[in-house]
């Protein structure tokens, strides 16, 4: 699934590329992963491209209508595991899976392809944008270091589980919460409330520095994603632990393990990542 990076390398293209631009028409393919489809049909033709935000994993693409009487309204995306946002000539062929053609005024399509469907399309009007954006945590890449201690010092679960939860920090998945944990080298099961002063301040500049590099080199392209243009990612040529069980660390050489958290895969060096220590049985039971 695609993660802040590679949402927000999509959003930084997609801003260049469609700023002022018209949309003429929509066509659609398979609409099941749509919210009402028929209001999109309906009120987007005309409507102009204002701005393109990311909100944690979720794309906004903010849109002027062409009723000036009417409400302005984005359309809220979120890709899914398998969905890919692109801008190409109109007369490219149709990629397969393709689901809905945005045509623009400049000759172009915004086209909208997902496999398997598990992406979300919906139109979200300004005065609602808070409702339907749910109660997302901070953003880490606005988020301060104070804020970033307060938020996990004191939570009793595993902190790879606190990284992927979208209500304390959005836009962190698998695959950075992995790289972040390995750099300021805190084992994925370590508790939140057990982490010191010290390595709260390595998590929180660790995370962002993985974010801002996986940024500059347009996100991990693991299996479907691509960026605005079609093209793939280069940070996963940098991932030192994620997906790297058995292989040597960059650090020590030590075999990389694999365990699961929160049901997800998740991989560490177990000498640069100290294991948290089991809990002494109570002698009342010994």
């Amino acid at each position: 699934m695609p993660e802040l990076p590679e949402v927000e390398t999509i959003a930084r293209g997609l801003r260049a590329a469609l700023a002022g631009r018209r949309i003429l028409s929509v066509r659609f393919g398979k609409t099941d992963f749509i919210d009402d489809p028929a209001a999109i049909e309906q009120q987007v033709p005309g409507a102009r491209f204002s701005a393109v935000r990311r909100h944690g994993k979720f794309l906004l693409l903010d849109l002027d209508s062409a009723d000036r009487s009417a409400r302005n309204f984005s359309l809220l995306i979120h890709l899914g595991m398998t969905g890919r946002l692109v801008t190409c000539e109109a007369t490219a062929p149709l990629a397969p899976h393709t689901h809905v053609c945005f045509k623009l005024d400049d000759g172009r399509e915004l086209r909208y392809s997902d496999i398997r469907r598990f992406g979300r399309i919906r139109l979200l009007p300004y005065d609602l944008q808070e409702n339907g954006l749910g109660s997302l945590g901070l953003d880490p890449l606005e988020t301060s270091e104070v804020q970033f201690v307060a938020l996990l010092r004191d939570r009793r679960a595993r902190i790879k589980s606190l990284l992927l939860d979208q209500h304390v920090l959005r836009g962190i998945g698998n695959i950075y919460a992995d790289e972040g944990l390995w750099r300021a080298r805190i084992h994925p099961m370590r508790l939140g409330a057990n982490l010191t002063s010290d390595e709260l301040h390595h998590l929180y500049r660790a995370v962002r520095a993985v974010l801002n590099e996986a940024i500059e080199l347009r996100g991990s392209s693991i299996a479907d994603y691509v960026d605005s243009n079609g093209n793939l990612g280069g940070f996963q040529r940098k991932h030192r632990v994620y997906q790297r069980e058995g292989r040597k660390c960059f650090r020590c050489g030590t075999r990389i393990r694999r365990t699961v958290v929160a049901g997800r895969g998740s991989h560490f060096c177990p000498r640069c990542q100290h294991a948290p220590r089991p809990r002494r049985r109570s002698l009342l039971f010994r």
